[in-house]
């Protein structure tokens, strides 16, 4: 028989332009234990936007506020530092809730040095996700 392991968050979010690795990474996590939902953009602008509708919720929303982002940094309009600036907008609550994770085929030390200057930033990751990889996250 089966043993079914719930999930260790409740929700995760990818912010990431490109639509195959977002599709590859939302798999990744739907194989493993890490999330019981999973929201998909392929902008950082409209998940500044999603996590704005949310905070409006205000402890409503906390329920559905994603433990874990994973953020990829070269994007158009908007990139993943961009969204970092936006994010320290946000209420503590929100901030305290939302882990970060940097997700992205950089390798630039400056990109990792960078990242480590917000404190809300949890882990920079090297794409892609990997089963390995989600086993060892924990907030």
């Amino acid at each position: 028989m089966a043993v079914t392991v719930a999930p260790r968050f409740k929700a995760v979010m990818l912010i990431d332009d490109n639509e195959i690795d977002n599709l590859i990474n939302q798999k990744m996590i739907e194989a493993s234990t890490l999330s019981e939902n999973i929201y998909v953009h392929t902008g950082a602008k409209s998940a500044i936007e999603f996590l704005r509708n949310i905070e409006k919720l205000g402890a409503a929303g906390h329920s559905i506020l994603p433990q874990i982002i994973f953020l990829d940094i070269d994007m158009p309009l908007m990139d993943g530092f961009q969204f970092l600036d936006e994010f320290e907008k946000f209420r503590v609550e929100t901030k305290n809730i939302c882990n970060i994770v940097m997700l992205t085929s950089s390798i630039n030390p400056q990109d990792v040095n960078k990242s480590k200057k917000y404190n809300y930033v949890k882990k920079y990751i090297n794409k892609p996700l990997t089963q390995d990889t989600l086993e060892k996250i924990k907030f």
